[in-house]
């Protein structure tokens, strides 16, 4: 076991605890849990709605440690905190500015803890703003070393305005690491979609959070006849897919 897998067995009963924290009040459903790989490399992509629940959800149902992308934010205290309070806000408006004030002692002690461990437990820091070719070469060489990663696709929230508000289009980032893993090093990454529901109702709000996990899906099935052509092919591909197991949940 290497030094990333052990920090986070040794953080396990701490995540389980802020898990079913994050969850209060949620009872969650899973359909198609067979489908998760359970060694081996692995991307996991999915519909992001419930920004923090989300994480929470995957490390309860997900069979095996898993590495999640973040943003770059979470790992500052300064601007995780001020992350929390836009999330408050946006969700909760006025309420949720009163919430921020009367819950901050006990939301510094979590922001301090949260940004000072994301990075021990493997996290891998994504800048939404530049350049994500780190965040590339760290997943790239985490799938060498047989890891799973979470490659959530959105902002964490619910957009009422998008074609879609609970599937964005996707990003080419997971297609095109799985295509270059398979082009350079002949690596055959498989790719679990997974489409959540519920998680976008507030906290400690009772609802019931649905999840559907479908069948690992590879690039060497939706090669075309060059890399950019096979990358795009792919990314419609995944995106398809969760948005058709989205609706098996809520038709």
């Amino acid at each position: 076991m290497s030094l990333l897998e052990e920090e986070l067995k040794r953080f396990e009963p701490v995540i389980r605890r802020l898990s079913n924290l994050a969850l209060l009040g949620k009872k969650v459903e899973v359909w198609g849990k067979e489908n998760f790989v359970r060694s081996g490399p692995n991307i996991i992509v999915g519909n992001h709605v419930g920004a923090y629940k989300d994480v929470a959800l995957l490390f309860r149902i997900v069979p095996r440690p898993i590495f999640f992308t973040a943003n770059r934010q979470i790992f500052s205290k300064e601007e995780f905190n001020q992350l929390i309070r836009k999330h408050l806000h946006r969700h909760l408006k006025n309420i949720g500015l009163f919430l921020n004030l009367l819950l901050n002692p006990l939301k510094a002690l979590f922001v301090q803890y949260v940004s000072s461990n994301i990075a021990r437990i493997g996290t891998i820091p994504v800048d939404l703003a530049n350049s994500r070719r780190e965040t590339r070469r760290l997943i790239e060489a985490y799938l060498r070393q047989g890891r799973a990663v979470i490659a959530l696709q959105g902002r964490g929230r619910v957009k009422p305005k998008d074609p879609n508000p609970y599937v964005p289009s996707f990003r080419p980032g997971a297609s095109s690491i799985a295509y270059n893993l398979y082009a350079k090093d002949g690596l055959i990454v498989p790719i679990t979609p997974v489409a959540i529901f519920g998680t976008q109702r507030p906290f400690l709000v009772p609802t019931t959070v649905k999840v559907k996990v479908g069948e690992p899906m590879t690039v060497i099935d939706y090669f075309k006849k060059d890399a950019a052509e096979t990358i795009e092919f792919f990314r419609q591909a995944l995106e398809n897919r969760v948005k058709a197991l989205l609706y098996d949940l809520v038709l």
